[in-house]
């Protein structure tokens, strides 16, 4: 499982010009998902996402998480995260979890992070989206729960 963590000031995601999620304060999280990713990855991310100490303390020092300063949480599908760039100028996508497994995830991942008391909203899984952010410091860092990188 991997995610593009962003530090925001706002962000909202649209399909057809409609809006169907929108955050003030908090993290815009771009999610992909592998084949052979489980509930072991799942717990990681979630845990991961939700004590991310990335917002900053009285001191100007990143340490606080999304959770210690009541942000949001705006979750988008992103399969492109798995995307082979090695070789050639086409991505190969060969590595992506499919899209039956992948919204299932998606799914999970969602309940887990709301189960933790935090606001979430959402993208619309397998749809063409327009997402719109304001990033904060900029902050955008990778995770991997193989730990890749």
């Amino acid at each position: 499982m991997r995610s593009v963590v962003q530090r925001v000031k706002r962000a909202e995601v649209s399909v057809n010009g409609q809006l169907v999620g929108k955050i003030s304060a908090g993290l815009l999280v771009l999610l992909g998902f592998r084949p052979d990713d489980g509930e072991k990855d799942l717990n990681w991310m979630v845990d991961k996402l939700v004590g991310l100490r990335i917002f900053e303390d009285e001191q100007g020092k990143m340490n606080r998480s999304v959770l210690d300063v009541g942000g949001e949480i705006l979750v988008v599908s992103q399969f492109t995260l798995y995307g082979d760039c090695r070789s050639g100028k086409r991505p190969s996508f060969t590595s992506a979890a499919p899209s039956e497994l992948a919204n299932a995830l998606y799914e999970r991942s969602v309940e887990a992070l709301r189960s933790r008391r935090i606001k979430v909203e959402t993208g619309v899984f397998h749809a063409e989206m327009d997402v719109e952010l304001i990033n904060d410091g900029p902050v955008t860092l990778l995770l991997d729960s193989e730990k890749k990188f």
